[in-house]
């Protein structure tokens, strides 16, 4: 970026924080903990160049891992300033000079006034770090997304690449992915999987040892559905399924065609062996009609299939499988918005997905319009022993889970569920805009959260957490 630009943009950035940006509340840190700083605009953390250990190596922004060379311990130097100090290192941040765009390193402690900041708060819960020697703000260096890329000082201006999250160690805060739709998160051999909505002709995955890690993990391509002439495009709602020691990838596309909706298609991929990654080889189209959001319900050693049509009203539904890619029988609805809070904005249903617990069936849901702010999660209980009788699930008659004003969040819904590594906690992965005017696009973010179970044996999925609130990893997840 040049200067001129720079200047520019810090000017819009400057007027855009007078007129919009909210009071923040003070930041606080524990002077025995130890955080990973991830910036706001790019999603890196604060990272020791190339695991250094030497007075001078550079600080960088690099994809979050939570490894030690990313973690800092504030050390209290009065007057309300810190030296951080790296867990890997030993060392603490420094600008040596007070110039602009002076790089930042680490070198032994000193005490110096170079080596001291304090935290200045931003909207969010985010802060700046002002450096006592020079007044000015550690900066990513014009605005960079990049791995590596050069963090320095520069005049504060309360730009997003100045601001940072202060993430405590042994703990992730969401969205664990930004522009993440109709998420679909699996732990399997050491990893979290995760993969969403691309609303084009690809089918991307990310993976991290850590739930955190996957807010910064790349996006690998794992099918390309182009060219395939009944769902080239277009793909929404991927999910996948460990069967018979294969992957099934399950997905919605439809053509390619301006007026595209009403050619969306349910399709499924089969793997090649045990890779949630892949290779991925084309299977089968899941029937002819109109149809979305694919799941999977096993029962009494069975498979259906689950989806979402119209029967009157966009419903749910549910169609017997002789194997992962076969149907065979006829499809089913289960489940119509007749409840008030399934029809807010628009009448609808979709997004099934099965839910077990000590021999009990359910089926968690979405209910109401994703283009509008009441978007919630409903609950059908398997109360008969025939998944495909619709008189055999019952309905509860209040939502499960839905927007919370306070917190920030508007239409969560199109849910999964995950276990912890070690496979004590359940979790809930979902998507949620931050307000009340976000529509059904890519703005929504995935979000996740542990959750617990009542006495009576259904689910208890709390309140939807606001974002960059601290939440302790699931149990059993590695340190790094």
């Amino acid at each position: 970026m040049t200067a001129a630009a720079r200047l520019f943009a810090v000017s819009v950035l400057l007027v855009a924080t007078a007129v919009a940006s909210p009071a923040a509340v003070a930041a606080t840190v524990d002077t025995n903990a130890s955080y990973v700083l991830v910036n706001r605009n790019s999603g890196k953390a604060l990272d020791v160049y190339n695991l250094a250990t030497d007075d001078g190596a550079p600080i960088v922004q690099w994809s979050r891992n939570d490894g030690a060379w990313q973690q800092w311990q504030f050390v209290d130097s009065g007057g309300g300033y810190y030296r951080l100090k790296s867990r890997h290192s030993g060392k603490v941040l420094d600008f040596p000079t007070t110039a602009d765009r002076a790089g930042l390193v680490q070198t032994t402690d000193a005490g110096r006034t170079g080596q001291q900041f304090r935290l200045a708060d931003s909207d969010g819960g985010h802060v700046r770090l002002i450096n006592r020697a020079s007044g000015k703000a550690v900066d990513v260096l014009d605005f960079s997304t990049a791995d590596g890329a050069q963090v320095v000082q520069w005049p504060d201006t309360q730009g997003r690449n100045q601001q940072w999250q202060l993430v405590r160690v042994g703990t992730f805060t969401n969205p664990i992915k930004r522009n993440g739709p109709d998420p679909w998160l699996q732990y399997y051999n050491g990893y979290y999987y995760l993969a969403t909505t691309t609303w084009n002709s690809t089918i991307t995955m990310r993976r991290s040892r850590t739930l955190a890690g996957l807010s910064s993990a790349a996006d690998t391509v794992v099918f390309n559905l182009a060219g395939r002439p009944n769902g080239c495009c277009n793909m929404w709602a991927p999910e996948f399924h460990l069967l018979n020691g294969r992957w099934y990838m399950y997905y919605v596309a439809g053509q390619n065609v301006p007026d595209y909706n009403p050619t969306q298609r349910l399709h499924v991929l089969e793997s090649a062996g045990t890779d949630p990654m892949g290779p991925y080889t084309f299977k089968a189209d899941l029937g002819s009609t109109w149809e979305l959001d694919p799941s999977i319900l096993q029962h009494n050693g069975r498979l259906y299939l689950m989806g979402s049509a119209i029967d009157g009203t966009q419903s749910l539904t549910i169609t017997p499988l002789s194997n992962p890619y076969t149907i065979s029988g006829a499809r089913r609805t289960i489940s119509q918005p007749t409840l008030a809070w399934e029809r807010q904005t628009g009448a609808v249903n979709e997004g099934a997905e099965p839910l077990y617990r000590n021999g009990r069936v359910m089926i968690v849901y979405s209910a109401s319009a994703c283009w509008g702010p009441d978007y919630k999660l409903g609950l059908l209980t398997l109360t008969g022993s025939d998944p495909l009788n619709r008189a055999h699930w019952t309905k509860s008659p209040n939502p499960v889970f839905q927007r919370n004003d306070g917190n920030g969040v508007f239409a969560p819904g199109h849910n999964g569920f995950f276990k912890s590594p070690d496979g004590t906690e359940d979790w809930i992965v979902y998507h949620a805009n931050d307000s009340a005017s976000g529509g059904c696009d890519m703005n929504r973010s995935t979000r996740a959260q542990k959750f617990s179970w009542n006495s009576d044996g259904t689910p208890n999925f709390g309140t939807p957490v606001r974002l960059g609130t601290p939440l302790a990893v699931p149990s059993g997840e590695p340190a790094s």
